[in-house]
């Protein structure tokens, strides 16, 4: 029987599961390459720990791994209920708390390996969590849809350590009441992005829809529905999302350093976004609430039919 121990926590309210031991080996290997030999060979696993019966579709994994850098504090491969992803900013944050709940970091400016690149994890003195994210970059400005039963919407394309397509032209009203309706509009502009064929400049998936409305809260100044890949919506305002986000305001000239961005989420959750600029783009730093919910080992009983998960 495997066991694998696993630290829960949620980031404004998007949960996120870091496993802390009894992953098979992935060998030696950059994150990318590791991530790579999880999804060939060991990919019922990440089913195990983010599907039903253990987990749920809004759930995303988190690998905590030995790094290859003598100065980084930890390796980490991201997950859901569908595949691996390329990044993920509020499950980076969850891995500060994590990384700090065990003891292992103190605060300061801490090290990550991660699939796209290095990021960093900063724990303040009063437990406050950022994260400066891989540098974000817009792709095209003002991209005009066609979608099959919402009409013609308008959006950026921008890289936040996922590819995205931003819409912030469309008729929908972004609230909690109407997740159902935003969901469906949001698949919608999904399909329609593939049957057009729209690429990203890498190859890479162009995998999230982000649609931005008006904000309900008084201190923020924008509310985002983001449907990420598996078919759920983010709980928290998405931070990968956030930071494409802060790289089409600064490509607009809206955004300068030393600014606060402020990203409300669809259930009314707070990020704070902010820019260093680059040659290329800007290096966001995205800072929000992060709560440990629990400590867990899983059992996968090899008697177990769902052992690896309820594959619908």
């Amino acid at each position: 029987m495997r066991v694998i121990e696993v630290i829960d926590s949620h980031t404004e309210g998007e949960p996120t599961r870091v496993v802390v031991a009894g992953l098979p080996d992935l060998g030696p290997g950059s994150a990318r390459e590791r991530m790579e030999v999880f999804r060939r060979d060991h990919d019922a696993i990440r089913s195990a720990l983010i599907r039903e019966p253990r987990g749920f579709d809004a759930m995303v994994g988190a690998a905590l791994l030995e790094p290859n850098s003598p100065d980084a504090v930890a390796q980490v491969i991201f997950f859901n209920n569908v595949g691996f992803l390329n990044m993920c900013v509020h499950g980076t944050l969850g891995v500060g708390r994590t990384l700090q709940h065990l003891g292992r970091i103190g605060p300061g400016r801490h090290r990550l390996e991660t699939p796209v690149g290095e990021v960093f994890v900063i724990l303040g003195e009063d437990g406050s969590l950022s994260v400066d994210n891989v540098e974000s970059r817009r792709h095209a400005k003002d991209l005009v849809l066609r979608t099959e039963r919402h009409g013609e919407v308008v959006g950026d394309i921008a890289w936040g350590g996922n590819w995205f397509y931003l819409v912030h032209t469309h008729d929908q009203r972004v609230g909690s009441d109407r997740l159902a309706e935003l969901a469906a509009f949001s698949r919608d502009v999904e399909a329609s992005l593939r049957r057009e064929g729209v690429a990203t400049p890498d190859g890479l998936l162009l995998d999230h829809v982000e649609v931005f409305g008006e904000p309900t809260r008084a201190d923020a100044d924008s509310k985002n529905y983001v449907l990420c890949p598996g078919g759920e919506y983010d709980r928290s305002p998405c931070g990968t999302g956030t930071s494409a986000k802060l790289a089409c305001l600064a490509a607009d000239g809206k955004l300068e350093e030393g600014e606060v961005w402020r990203q409300e989420s669809v259930i009314g959750s707070l990020f704070e976004g902010r820019i260093r600029r680059t040659e290329r783009g800007v290096v966001p730093r995205i800072s929000g609430g992060v709560w440990i919910t629990g400590e867990a080992r899983l059992f996968l009983d090899p008697a177990d039919p769902y052992r690896h998960g309820i594959l619908l």
